[in-house]
């Protein structure tokens, strides 16, 4: 049985040229990038190469980007180093209630500690409207953080909108480009942004590894202290292979993105017309076009979507209901719950999401197997279609 991964907005697979760059940094040059002497020179040249091919792809300053573990961290740093950096100035954050958990618990556990949280509703679409951004600003705003796409329903926010808004009001603006780094152009200094969060196993690199983007002069505390590397942003050995290997993805997303993301947009589009006209009381989650190229969220009524999911699976087909993050929750989706889903729609959810190793015929046979699984679990269902 041949096996079909759907699930690219959880995690990619390594891609081979990124794993031959990494593969000398494992063994041959295994020096640490903080010693004097020519093993640690050699793995220093390479993290600085990765902070050119990383700020590259963002239109940054190579000293903007500050490597780590990944997106959690980043959101962490970003917003609990922002707010303990200029608590004396304000202690009001604002961010959206379809968040990532790294930002939503991060901002609760900052609302704990005294700061004064805003969480802005979404509509039917998933869209965070600037002008409720606008209006949640009072003298004591002190951070923004918007996310630039969602990760379950792949919805993309007017993230230039809300960073011209904050500019304006000289507020420190945060987003969480997980999603969207390595896939769709980004210019930091288009959308206004102060900081950004990514991670290199979403843009077929290594896990355990991501960036910040800080923009020169952004007040920040750093989480970790110790021995002052990354000009004591985030000190910590360097994961070196991991850093190579995030540079090197993020170097080959500048020169295939535009072509990847016209032919995974083909393929979303083919996949999803094919689901709306071969099941009945389908309904898609988040903006028809206003979202990212490989990503398909939808709520099948009348069946339950952990049904869905297992029956899938052992066909081979690997998808989600959600995030990977919580994916062992019984809970309904927060963020589909924040569009105005029922709680059963919202267990009835699937997210397909498709990636540059996605072919037609994988669509066409997910497409159909969907279809196949759909007829047969409501005909099971005592909520079935017609019971």
């Amino acid at each position: 049985m041949k096996r079909i991964y759907m699930d690219y907005a959880a995690t990619t697979p390594l891609d081979p040229r990124v794993r031959k760059a990494i593969d000398p940094y494992f063994d041959k040059a295994f020096g640490n990038p903080s010693s004097i002497h020519s093993f640690g020179q050699e793995t220093l040249t390479a993290v600085e190469t990765a902070r050119k091919q990383v700020a590259g792809l963002l239109h940054a300053e190579p000293s903007e980007i500050v490597f780590n573990s990944g997106g959690t961290e980043s959101d962490n740093t970003a917003i609990k180093g922002v707010g303990y950096a200029l608590k004396d100035k304000g202690t009001h954050i604002i961010t959206s209630a379809i968040e990532h958990h790294a930002v939503l618990r991060c901002c609760e556990f900052m609302a704990s500690q005294g700061f004064d949280v805003t969480f802005l509703p979404v509509g039917r679409e998933g869209i965070v409207d600037p002008s409720d951004v606008k209006k949640a600003i009072h003298k004591d705003t002190i951070l923004i953080s918007i996310m630039h796409a969602n990760n379950e329903i792949g919805t993309l926010q007017p993230i230039s909108e809300i960073g011209a808004i904050a500019k304006e009001k000289s507020i420190l603006f945060h987003t969480d480009a997980v999603q969207t780094f390595g896939h769709i152009e980004i210019d930091v200094n288009r959308i206004h942004v102060d900081l950004l969060s990514l991670s290199a196993h979403k843009v077929y690199g290594p896990k355990g590894v991501g960036a910040l983007y800080i923009k020169k002069g952004t007040p920040l505390i750093p989480l970790l202290h110790g021995g002052g590397q990354e000009e004591g942003r985030r000190s910590s050995t360097h994961n070196v292979a991991g850093i190579v290997g995030l540079g090197k993805a993020a170097e080959i997303a500048r020169m295939e993105m535009a072509e990847e993301g016209e032919n995974i947009t083909f393929l979303r589009d083919k996949l999803l017309k094919q689901i709306e006209q071969q099941i009945d009381d389908v309904d898609l989650n988040g903006h028809r076009t206003q979202r990212l190229p490989n990503n398909i969220n939808i709520s099948i009524k009348h069946v339950e979507g952990e049904a869905i999911l297992m029956s899938l699976d052992l066909e081979g087909i690997a998808a989600s209901s959600g995030s990977a993050c919580s994916s062992g929750s019984t809970e309904p989706s927060h963020v589909l719950m924040a569009l105005g889903l029922s709680p059963e729609l919202a267990r009835g959810s699937l997210r397909l999401t498709l990636g540059k190793y996605t072919d037609e015929k994988e669509v066409e046979t997910v497409a159909d197997t969907l279809q196949k699984m759909v007829s047969h679990l409501r005909s099971l269902s005592p909520f079935g279609k017609g019971a």
